[in-house]
């Protein structure tokens, strides 16, 4: 998104210096957890959610390689999320110091740090919409999109198939849907041929379609960076 400088690299990779790996299903961070440990994730899928009052989940974000996790260690003393593997998964923790000296040191990365928060912010506005105000099937349809997207910006040549990597229980969780319900939604989107799926595999069929279904918005276009200021 945005070239960097050789200091602006070494600042970023000094927070990668240390690694952690999880297994899939491990949790790195619990909800009400003390702490100020952040994470850059450098491999694998990770899941934050929250436990409601009746004890169900709601799954509020999915994050890939490069994503910063837990950053609500910045300002509270507990943690607003669960932060969850969802596949084998390496990450690389830090502490608030250290992030505290590259935004000392280097001004123009911490404005990119910030525009990455403005994506997410603007991402979860859409999915709040959505649980409030758009069908099943649109809720489930944004949800592939958003997954096969996010994997395309790690490998561009990415095509139509992919590893969803998630459970139809995840999904619900995700969408506010039974994963009763989610299966239906997956075959209705299969006989509509939007979407195949084949073992392990997604197919998106007909992207267009299936973006007009969702009443997709991808966050990670249309960004006006001009104002950000010049590397030091």
């Amino acid at each position: 998104m945005v070239p960097l400088t050789p200091g602006e690299r070494a600042a970023l990779d000094r927070l990668e210096e240390r690694e952690r790996s999880l297994r899939r299903g491990a949790t790195l961070v619990r909800e009400k957890d003390h702490g100020g440990e952040m994470f850059v994730l450098r491999k694998g899928t990770v899941m934050s959610s929250v436990l409601l009052d009746d004890g169900s989940r709601q799954i509020l974000r999915f994050m890939f390689p490069g994503d910063l996790l837990a950053g609500s260690a910045l300002v509270y003393r507990e943690a607003t999320e669960t932060l969850t593997a969802l596949t084998d998964c390496t990450v690389s923790p830090f502490e608030r110091p250290l992030l505290a000296k590259l935004i000392t040191d280097h001004p123009r990365l911490a404005a990119v740090i910030m525009v990455y928060s403005q994506i997410e912010r603007a991402a979860l506005t859409d999915r709040l919409a959505a649980l409030g105000r758009t069908s099943a099937k649109a809720r489930v349809a944004a949800i592939l999109i958003e997954i096969r997207n996010r994997q395309r910006m790690m490998n561009p040549a990415l095509g139509s198939s992919f590893v969803l990597g998630l459970t139809q229980e995840e999904i619900g969780d995700a969408t506010g849907l039974t994963a009763v319900h989610v299966n239906r939604m997956l075959r209705q989107l299969e006989e509509e041929h939007l979407i195949a799926r084949e073992t392990g595999r997604m197919i998106l069929k007909d992207e267009r379609a299936l973006s007009r279904a969702a009443n997709y918005v991808d966050r990670y276009t249309g960004l006006d960076l001009a104002w950000l200021p010049d590397p030091r």
